[in-house]
This record gives structure tokens, sequence and C-alpha cells, in this order.
């Protein structure tokens, strides 16, 4: 990690910066990656780098739609394994809800170092992609899924997710819950529920609300609460 000071104004951010950054050193993050990461934190600016009350409703709606699922499965790629791995292992036990991985840029070496990196990280068991399962309406490397994992869930939680994946799983009957902190994105405006804020800040709270012994069963309406993200980030000061 960098050796930068509380102090820093950028601390938090440039820490997230170090955790992709080693993500790609140890061949769990794309190079990619980068460029998405920072596309991804020039919006956390506009939202003046903090949870906000529509946030924190989408987040509460996630966990009744995670905790109420059949069969719910959380989807990794490489971006979220660096930034979060142990909080998406405490959701997967949380849940019974197994971790599969899931990336966009086809590499057999980095799926395999994404599964023992969920694994150093505390995680049982990590379900693979096989070429004897695929998603309908998709004809990226993503549409390789697991059958006992994404291709059978009613529910696929994946953070940082692109658009045309979501939109294939949504065509194919299945529910997604993700976060993405542009609100205009595919995938915010595809996904059935959309937790606009940033992951680091996300999965500790949908991990809380999940684990809760009740969970809010408030109707959610996903229009709305992306309006009021929209309007939030359009008001914020340059």
């Amino acid at each position: 990690m960098s050796d930068v000071p509380e102090s820093h104004p950028r601390h938090r951010s440039l820490q997230l910066r170090d955790r992709i950054v080693a993500g790609v050193d140890a061949g769990v993050t794309s190079i990619h990656g980068l460029i998405a990461h920072g596309r991804g934190e020039a919006f956390d600016y506009l939202l003046g780098e903090a949870t906000h009350g529509f946030a924190r409703e989408a987040i509460d709606a996630a966990a009744t739609m995670l905790r109420t699922a059949k069969r719910p499965v959380i989807s990794v790629n490489g971006n979220a394994a660096a930034l979060v791995p142990a909080e998406l292992v405490a959701l997967s036990t949380a849940l019974d809800a197994p971790l599969e991985v899931n990336i966009f840029h086809t590499s057999q070496g980095r799926e395999t170092a994404i599964q023992a990196w969920m694994q150093k990280h505390g995680a049982a068991s990590v379900l693979m992609p096989t070429r004897e399962a695929a998603l309908d309406f998709i004809s990226s490397n993503r549409r390789f899924v697991n059958p006992e994992g994404i291709l059978v869930a009613d529910v696929v939680f994946v953070p940082l997710e692109d658009g045309d994946r979501c939109e294939a799983l949504r065509r194919m009957g299945k529910d997604v819950v993700t976060v993405d902190l542009n609100p205009l994105s595919r995938t915010a405006r595809t996904a059935s529920i959309t937790i606009v804020d940033n992951v680091m800040r996300a999965l500790p709270l949908l991990l809380s609300a999940v684990q809760a012994t009740e969970t809010p069963q408030a109707t959610f309406d996903s229009i709305a609460n992306l309006a009021e993200a929209e309007r939030c980030l359009r008001a914020m000061p340059a």
C-alpha cells in the first residue's frame, strides 16, 4: 500500500486505488479494471464520497430480496474480488449463497486466481464457470456460468456489473441486485435493484441489513430511486 498519511484528503480514495493495483499484481484484476475503477471514482466524487438516503433505501430493499430468494448467488469479478473479498465471503455465509467467478476479459488463469483469492479470504468453496452451461441473450465470455450457480439462480448479486450480462439475466427472468456508482449506466437501469454507492461503503451496510433480525419489507421504486441519485449528482457543487 502507498505510504499516504491519514490526513491526506484523498487517503481513502488512494487506499482503494492501491487495492485495485494489488489485485492486478496478484493476477486477480484485469488491467482494464483500473479504467473501470477510475470511472466509478469520478462519480463517487460527485456523491461527496458519502452514502446517501437513496442508497440506504436500496440496500434495505436488496437485503429483503436476497434474504427471501430461493437460490441466491453472488457473482464475483476481478474488481469486486480486489476491493471487498472478505465482505463478499461474509455475505455468502449470511445468505447461504454460493460465490461464483464470472469475468468479462477471458482468462482461465485469472478465473483460477480469483477463486484462490476468495478462498484465501475465507471462502470454503467458489463455483467456477464451465463451457457446459451458458446464459442466453449474450455472446461475451460472461455467458459461461456454473450449472449449479448462476444458471439456476433466481436472484443474482452482481456488484460492479457490466450491462450486457445484466440485461441477459433479466431477460432470463432472474432478479439482479447490483452496486453501481453511475445511476445512468445500462446496468443501473436494467437491474431489479441498484445501490448507487461505493461498493466499499455499501457492502458492510448490506451485510448488516441481511443479518438484521427483521429486514424491512417496504416497497421499492427503482426508477424513482435512480432519479433521486441522479438529482444528487447534478446538485453537487463542482
